[in-house]
């Protein structure tokens, strides 16, 4: 029966209305002769609403003389219907058939590249590397050599152990598998010496090869040795080696930053307006005025791009533009308060600075 109602919706339906004291007998002798109706509704007890196919409604003449029914038109529906509408608009089927050309012509390019790291790890300027190598909205995928990008980015970057472009309608997908950064390999036969890289003061010190030439305690300057490649008995001569051991400091970081006690900072006040603008690859068509409503704000701008099915984007873009309003207040600190900042805003930037391994002592 399903299959029936569909067929009827693609070939053409009517909605009817029936009127008269015998629907009921009108519904049944319709049955009776295998004429196909959907979607009764009766109103007022007289009338009768329902579905019926094209062709059987010829039939249905002799069927309302019977019952003494009167039988009216009330929508033509389907896909005909819809067609022989729109023969009338010529306007409309034209441009109806410039979308379809456009879609068309639009999907022979990319207009989509979207980069995928592992991990969501970040990789600096990517998307510049791309661009340099022809992989950028806007050109055509019959010009992309995917091979020949791979190998002149593997080339260019020593941080990507593995790429992969796939194509996918009109969006390309960059996979990136991040390389990790490999240790300086030394090479175990060469003698050498271990010096200190910093000023400090020795706190432990084990020389596992080698001779040890500090001990705890000592202050060292940068570039001193601290254990001599090299090994000599009280019956053997000296004898050159690969120094090795375990070297732990007191380092000292000095820096000096100046904290105003007047000071103007900016902060947020709550307020916001949103503009958007449309984007056609490079012409863009504004919806709003050009100056912000606010004296001091903030802008972030955020695209998103229109595609209509899931790997088929469209040459338009949407771009939503967010101002949010800032105010400037004077702040006046006191002595310790200055001090305070002064002391957390340098213990960051030296956090930051000094290795992971190193433990902090205030």
């Amino acid at each position: 029966m399903y299959f029936a109602i569909l067929l009827r919706l693609i070939l053409g339906y009517l909605r009817i209305e029936v009127e008269g004291y015998y629907t009921e007998r009108f519904i049944n002798i319709c049955r009776n002769n295998k004429i196909l109706t959907w979607n009764l509704k009766r109103k007022n007890g007289v009338k009768l609403f329902l579905n019926i196919g094209v062709k059987d409604f010829k039939k249905l003449s002799n069927i309302a003389r019977k019952t003494r029914c009167r039988v009216k038109i009330k929508n033509k529906k389907g896909i005909p219907f819809l067609i022989n509408r729109y023969k009338k608009r010529k306007t409309f089927l034209l441009f109806l058939i410039i979308i379809i050309a456009l879609i068309n012509i639009s999907s022979q390019y990319v207009w989509n590249i979207d980069i995928k790291v592992k991990d969501n790890l970040q990789i600096e300027n990517i998307e510049e590397d791309l661009q340099e190598l022809g992989l950028k909205k806007g050109i055509k995928k019959s010009e992309i050599d995917s091979k020949l990008v791979i190998d002149k980015l593997r080339i260019k970057r020593n941080d990507i152990s593995w790429i992969g472009i796939d194509l996918k309608g009109t969006n390309i997908i960059v996979k990136i598998v991040k390389s990790d950064s490999k240790p300086e390999i030394l090479d175990s036969n060469k003698p050498c010496n271990i010096i200190a890289s910093k000023d400090g003061i020795i706190t432990k010190i084990t020389a596992q090869n080698g001779t040890q030439i500090a001990k705890v305690g000592d202050t060292v300057r940068k570039g001193d040795v601290l254990i001599a490649g090299y090994m000599e008995g009280k019956y053997t001569d000296k004898r050159f080696v690969h120094s090795l051991g375990e070297v732990q400091a007191k380092v000292w970081y000095s820096k000096k930053s100046k904290i105003p006690y007047k000071q103007v900072i900016s902060s947020n006040t709550g307020k916001m307006e949103n503009k958007y603008q449309i984007k056609f690859n490079n012409f863009q068509i504004n919806f709003y005025k050009t100056l912000s409503k606010f004296e001091i704000y903030d802008t972030i701008y955020s695209e998103q791009n229109i595609k209509i099915f899931s790997n088929f984007y469209l040459p338009i873009s949407v771009v939503k533009i967010t101002n949010k309003e800032q105010k400037k207040e004077m702040i006046e600190y006191s002595e310790n308060q200055a001090k305070k900042l002064g002391i957390e805003t340098l213990s960051n930037n030296i956090e930051n600075e000094i290795e992971d391994k190193s433990k902090i002592i205030r």
